[in-house]
């Protein structure tokens, strides 16, 4: 496979494709109108928007006949919009929202086999793109046309979201328990992990391992863009709101940069998020206003040194600055 490639987007995922590409014997090139394919990974709605439909935008920019490959997680309608606009431009359109399969390894990008694409456009464009993604994934799933694979990938995160925070939630029971019962056996055995993601998260939670290329920005990315799309469709998800609300607050305090298991750390002790460089005055001055003071919320104290209030219905939280204040792109 020789041909050239441009890349714009988050720099860990770049440095993935770059480095898979010019094995395979593509090179990379920032001069876009000559770029046979141009590849984009964005962790904000607003960044992938701009990287393609602003004046000077990948649109405008690529050479006629080149395919466009989007690794984002976005939604159905934005896929559409894309691939009607490279239709109309002569340009092809693939989108393929990359997944991670395992969130907690440290490298998570650094195995192809750990990571899985939806592919979703034209015959065509898919068909063109599918040895540059089988070159990055260890799995390409077809899924259909224009807007298919942000369908599937949205559906994907709302059941991983779901699983991340039980296995959170169960873990912080487990700690909150064993704190306060003096009397609890130490040695009485967890219940195992009910799913492959839940176990993740815990062998990460047990170790204290909360670092990593896959952060909780690229997980708030891919909820937000399923929230986007349930929105789209007038459809209310209250679950998922509501974790999309939890990753918020940890980006808040110092965790955009963090793996999704430091949300455990939400739920532990201050010193230990201190030891992990996150910082809880960030949250007030973030959330104070909204609630005269962060420190009175109603609820119990869970051992943090925080309350934390488990009595709001879903319109009460606080208006949060959204997933795009912390994207780098």
């Amino acid at each position: 496979m020789e041909k050239s490639f441009a890349y714009s987007g988050n720099e860990t995922v770049g440095a993935m494709v770059t480095a898979r590409l010019e094995a395979a014997g593509c090179t990379r090139t920032d001069d876009l109108p000559h770029a046979e394919i141009i590849i984009t990974y964005c962790t904000s709605q607003t960044a992938l928007e701009d990287a393609y439909f602003d004046e000077e935008g990948l649109v405008q920019a690529a050479g006629k006949g080149a395919l466009l490959i989007d690794l984002s997680a976005s939604t159905p309608s934005f896929a559409r919009e894309l691939n009607a606009v490279a239709v109309v431009s002569d340009l092809m359109s693939v989108e393929a929202p990359i997944v991670v399969i395992d969130m907690a390894r440290a490298d998570a990008f650094g195995d192809k086999d750990n990571l899985v694409c939806f592919v979703g456009g034209d015959e065509e464009a898919v068909d063109e793109a599918r040895e540059v993604l089988e070159a990055l994934a260890g799995s390409v799933q077809d899924t259909g046309g224009a807007g298919s694979a942000q369908l599937a990938r949205a559906a994907y995160t709302l059941q991983t979201t779901a699983q991340v925070i039980s296995a959170v939630e169960a873990d912080a029971l487990y700690r909150a328990v064993r704190r306060s019962s003096a009397s609890l056996d130490q040695a009485v055995e967890r219940v195992g992990a009910a799913t492959p993601v839940a176990e993740q998260v815990l062998a990460a939670v047990n170790t204290g391992f909360f670092d990593g290329t896959y952060t909780v920005e690229m997980f708030m990315a891919e909820l937000s863009a399923a929230l986007t799309a349930a929105d789209d469709v007038d459809l209310i998800l209250p679950q998922a709101e509501a974790c999309l609300h939890l990753l918020e607050l940890l980006a808040v305090i110092g965790g955009a940069d963090k793996a999704p298991a430091a949300l455990a750390l939400v739920y532990g002790e201050e010193k230990t998020c201190a030891e992990q460089g996150l910082d809880w005055t960030r949250a007030e001055q973030a959330y104070g206003d909204a609630h005269d003071d962060f420190d009175e919320f109603e609820g119990y104290d869970d051992g943090c040194g925080h309350d934390h209030d488990h009595n709001h219905d879903h319109g009460s939280y606080p208006d949060y600055p959204g997933y795009g204040a912390y994207s780098a792109n």
